[in-house]
């Protein structure tokens, strides 16, 4: 089979196109033919070693895949041969990764792709739209009529932030750095979008909780998080989800931050258990087929150009390029 893949972690010319041998599904797993690849900022940190995972070469990235089932092995029961399906939760704990031709993988990390969605729609959703119906719903534990706020409404996953804490019921603020992203927030949902850079942006987003209440779960997406401006604008017994900044050691407002019972909470979408991430896929398949929200595709890449789709995720994730909308698929 075709694929992309490294013999050694680097910069993004350690991407080789060539032939690996075709996978067989062991006991429980589906051969899947796929079709589309997301990438992510995990893709690029393990592709260049910035995180310190075991992996065996050659090695092929990829967490994200939707395509269509090629063949199954014994005991599996969910899938049959034909079915379209799509998931993601690959190429970490010695999954094979999915930018390839194919790809055998568990039943447990699949899950069926809606009527109406295309395989480059699916796998652009995967990661960040079940990294957000995490971060809401097990974790934010997120309630119709709260109010939400997150950091950059048109990145992977604050667009879906946006679109499921509507679907839910609650009232979004976010922000964006131009007219256009700013339209886009608008039509995704969100109740007030601002501009990041705008110096009056926090009495803008006073103003509107000084009429809607205060902010009931803040989204933190920035590398660095100003973690004293968050605190003072949440409502009692609110919460603040942390997904980025590794090597962040904000300023932290202690007694602010206790007397109003606050929540922090830091997760990751790949500790979250197989049944936990499916009732994520079943809830977001649910909502698709009512049109409640939409994957949003900001660029595509062949496979041999992956080298260059890894390039642009590095450029946007370290390099604050703002190049790019929405996410990046890798068609297969």
């Amino acid at each position: 089979m075709k694929a992309a893949f490294i013999e050694k972690q680097g910069d993004t010319d350690v991407i080789q196109i060539g032939e690996l041998p075709t996978p067989k599904p062991a006991d429980g797993e589906v051969l899947v033919k796929i079709s589309a690849s997301g990438v992510n900022p995990i893709d690029t940190y393990i592709r260049s070693g910035a995180i310190p995972l075991p992996i065996e070469f050659p090695y092929i990235p990829g967490c994200d895949f939707a395509g269509t089932v090629e063949s199954i092995g014994t005991g599996t029961t969910r899938f049959q041969v034909g079915d379209r399906v799509w998931g993601s939760n690959q190429s970490l704990f010695g999954r094979q990764g999915t930018l390839a031709e194919f790809a055998a993988i568990n039943e447990d990390w699949l899950y069926p792709t809606p009527a109406g969605m295309s395989d480059a729609q699916a796998a652009a959703a995967a990661l960040t739209g079940i990294t957000a119906y995490l971060g809401l719903f097990l974790h934010g534990h997120l309630k119709p009529g709260e109010i939400v706020f997150v950091n950059g409404g048109t990145g992977g996953v604050g667009s879906m932030v946006v679109q499921f804490a509507k679907a839910a019921q609650a009232k979004v603020i976010t922000t964006a750095g131009t007219d256009e992203k700013r339209k886009l927030a608008t039509e995704l949902g969100a109740d007030l979008v601002l501009d990041y850079r705008s110096e009056t942006l926090d009495a803008e987003i006073q103003g509107f909780c000084e009429e809607n209440g205060s902010i009931d779960l803040w989204w933190e997406t920035q590398r660095e998080p100003t973690l004293p401006r968050a605190i003072g604008m949440m409502n009692k017994r609110g919460r603040i989800i942390l997904m980025a900044g590794r090597a962040a050691e904000p300023t932290f407002p202690l007694g602010q931050f206790y007397v109003n019972d606050l929540r922090m909470i830091g997760f990751a979408m790949f500790n979250a258990s197989p049944e936990e991430q499916q009732r994520c896929a079943e809830e977001m398949n649910r909502w698709f087929e009512q049109g409640l929200w939409k994957p949003f595709i900001g660029k595509t890449f062949p496979l041999n150009e992956s080298m260059l789709a890894h390039q642009l995720q590095e450029d946007n994730t370290l390099g604050a390029a703002h190049s790019l909308t929405g996410k990046i698929v890798i068609e297969i």
